[in-house]
C-alpha cells in the first residue's frame, strides 16, 4: 500500500542553523533516502520551496480566487514528502518515526487512494 509522509517543520529554523548544523541535517535526510532506497520502499520524494513562494486558489461563489501564501498560517510548514509503498500503516509508522523531520517538526502519514488510469 503507498502512503506519503509529509514533512512538517518550521522553515524559519534553517538559516538560524549553523553551516555544520545544515550540513549534518542534509546528511541525515539523504541517509534516511538511502535506507528507504535499499529497502525498496521508496516511490517518489521531494523538498518544497518555502510557504512565501506557494499560492492558494479556491473558488467562491463560482469564481476563482488566488492568494498569495499557503492556505493555512500554522507554526510548521510543509517542506517536502517522501512517497514510499510498505505492506500496511504499522510499517509506514515505522519509517516515519525513522525520519529526521519527526525529531524537529512532525511526519504525517496517509495512504493514498489508488487511481484508475
Amino acid at each position: 500500500m503507498q502512503y506519503i509522509l509529509m514533512l512538517y517543520v518550521n522553515e524559519g529554523a534553517w538559516p538560524k542553523m549553523t553551516k555544520a548544523e545544515q550540513e549534518q541535517g542534509v546528511a541525515a535526510y539523504m541517509a534516511y533516502a538511502e535506507a528507504l532506497t535499499k529497502a525498496g520502499v521508496l516511490k517518489g520524494s521531494n523538498r518544497l520551496q518555502p510557504s512565501s513562494a506557494a499560492t492558494t486558489v479556491r473558488l467562491a461563489n463560482g469564481k476563482s480566487q488566488v492568494l498569495d501564501g499557503p492556505y493555512a498560517e500554522t507554526k510548521e510548514q510543509l517542506g517536502g514528502y517522501f512517497m514510499i509503498d510498505v505492506a500496511d500503516l504499522d510499517a509506514a509508522l515505522s519509517w516515519a518515526a525513522r525520519c529526521p523531520a519527526a525529531g524537529h517538526g512532525v511526519v504525517e502519514v496517509r495512504p493514498i487512494w489508488g487511481m484508475q488510469a
